[in-house]
């Protein structure tokens, strides 16, 4: 099975280094629309059916897979059907932005006592949700989902709620993380790219690829950049949608979806046998 080039110098030399000393390079990727299609209930998200036989492919091949979601690591795992599958051992699932670690290998979740304005937004949400259309997504305590996808304009009353979250959040020490018709409400100091930056150096890793469909991806994009820019080369991966169009624009390379990215994956544990 052929590779998809990059369209860039700085991609092409990712996808290189990534090839030529596989068992030192990190593969990156969010779960929800990009291994996971998009769904009205998040509730109701499952990865690709064939992503797990991919990533268990490839995983025994590189340093490691790491799925870098905002979700708790329990939740991706259970969701990705990623639990006690043979070859996933170098599989690891840095839950809620990095704050939480779950390793294949041992089964286990690490994570910091939830932050105290987390419990406090979510006593204050309802009352100023009311109306609006939108629903709440609980988080496991560490962070609070506000989802208009379902409402009966879904744009304006994510346009219209994001001010007032914002100002809550603020309240309580937390920020807010807008995405695709989805406004999170969650702790500062963490992210995608501190967690993919921090994951990429734990293992001394030499090359790096990260693909993501949204905007809560953009600081694993922008950690990327830093990695090439310090000598680690790297590759950028849009998970596309026409919801989100910032990821697109800055991408080396862009794939259908989860789909897409499936056969970017089985591509590369193809090549790498």
């Amino acid at each position: 099975m052929s590779l998809p080039t990059p369209t860039t110098a700085a991609g092409r030399d990712g996808l290189r280094a990534i090839l030529a000393e596989p068992r030192r390079a990190v593969i990156g990727l969010d779960f929800d629309g990009t291994l996971a299609p998009i769904v009205a209930d998040p509730e109701q998200a499952r990865a690709h059916p064939e992503a797990v036989a991919v990533l268990a492919a490839l995983a025994p091949k590189v340093a490691s897979v790491a799925v870098v979601t905002g979700r708790p690591a329990e939740i991706a795992v259970r969701y990705g059907g990623f639990a006690d599958v043979p070859g996933l051992e170098h599989l690891t699932v840095l839950g809620h932005y990095g704050a939480e670690r779950w390793d294949a290998a041992t089964g286990q979740v690490t994570a910091p006592e939830p932050h105290p304005g987390v419990a406090a937004v979510r006593a204050e949400l309802p009352r100023l949700l009311d109306g609006t259309g939108a629903w709440i997504e609980e988080k496991g305590g560490r962070a609070v989902a506000v989802h208009t996808r379902r409402a009966p304009d879904p744009q304006a009353a994510f346009d219209a709620l994001r001010a007032p979250l914002t100002g809550l959040a603020t309240r309580h020490g937390l920020i807010v993380e807008p995405g695709r018709l989805v406004l999170e409400l969650r702790p500062p100091g963490m992210d995608k790219g501190v967690a993919l930056r921090t994951h990429v150096r734990e293992l001394s890793a030499t090359s790096v690829l990260y693909g993501g469909d949204d905007l809560g991806d953009l600081p694993a994009f922008s950690a990327v950049d830093d990695l090439r820019a310090t000598g680690t080369p790297g590759l950028l991966v849009c998970s596309g949608s026409d919801e989100v169009t910032e990821l697109r624009k800055r991408a080396d390379l862009v794939v259908d979806g989860p789909a897409g990215t499936v056969s970017l994956l089985r591509g590369l544990a193809e090549h790498l046998a």
